[in-house]
């Protein structure tokens, strides 16, 4: 990196968790090529590093450190600006492919999302969720071994519009009559990087079983205000209707079909451990 072209002296960079958010209080520190150490800075609320001390120009070595998270480093050349931009800095979680601790842990609805997306009309999206859905997840000492279980309720099915809701709902679709449930049983697990995981497993849409991986991520765990605690996780994955037998469209102008083929899944989990969720919160 090579600090260049007009703009304040000091320095300035984003610290932010792979998923965007905010780290706050990360510490940024500037070290010349003597180790000696040049500049320290706090990340305010919004992961922004501002400082107004000038750097005199030469290679330095920025180090991002923040509790709970992998430090960073990098290398930066400042010119007679002064000025060292370091842009956007994500930080991992300290651990590598870690999970949370073994045991049971129960999927809290009320602070999740299951979310799907669907293009339509080949130019925007239309964005949709289930509102009722439980699951486990139990955590093996074998992180491998370990599985989760989840049951959504097909008629909860919400894109903020009435009219296409009961569409979604009906036997074009999700015929919620006849399938009431969707099903996900993991049936294997494997590290896919740092704070990575691809869980393999079958879903069960539509009456049709079929195998889909989730790419899933671990954001980390902590204490909650009811005494519990806390893991939060976070996966998608893409679906073909056709592969579930919700072969439905209407083709517009030009060939160009109203709904997408394919959908993507977003899920936002947050989970308690232990195999009851607390009667607050």
């Amino acid at each position: 990196m090579t600090s260049t072209g007009a703009g304040p002296a000091g320095v300035r960079a984003q610290v932010r968790t792979r998923d965007g958010w905010a780290v706050q209080h990360a510490v940024l520190t500037v070290t010349d090529m003597t180790g000696t150490q040049m500049l320290r800075a706090t990340a305010d609320e919004d992961g922004a590093i501002r400082s107004t001390e000038p750097l005199r120009p030469g290679p330095y070595t920025v180090i991002v450190t923040a509790v709970g998270y992998a430090p960073v480093a990098s290398s930066a050349i400042v010119t007679a600006s002064g000025r060292m931009d370091v842009g956007n800095v994500v930080l991992a979680r300290q651990g590598g492919a870690e999970l949370p601790p073994p045991g049971t842990w129960t999927i809290d609805p009320m602070h999740s999302t299951v979310a799907a997306t669907a293009q339509h009309l080949g130019i925007t999206s239309v964005h949709g969720r289930f509102t009722e859905f439980s699951g486990r997840i139990e955590i093996a000492e074998d992180l491998e071994k370990s599985g989760v279980e989840a049951v959504i309720a097909a008629s909860s099915i919400d894109t903020g519009n009435g009219m296409r809701d009961g569409h979604l709902r009906s036997d074009d679709f999700l015929n919620v009559a006849e399938f009431p449930e969707i099903t996900y049983r993991s049936t294997g697990l494997e590290p896919a990087g740092p704070d990575r995981w691809t869980v393999h497993g079958d879903l069960s849409l539509h009456g049709v079983v079929r195998p889909v991986d989730l790419s899933l991520s671990y954001l980390g765990t902590g204490p909650d205000p009811w005494g519990g605690v806390r893991a939060a996780f976070s996966a998608t994955a893409e679906l073909r209707r056709e592969d579930f037998k919700m072969n439905y469209n209407q083709v517009v102008a030009a060939g160009i079909a109203a709904i997408g083929t394919t959908l993507r899944v977003q899920l936002d989990i947050q989970a308690v451990q232990g195999d009851s969720l607390p009667t607050a919160g």
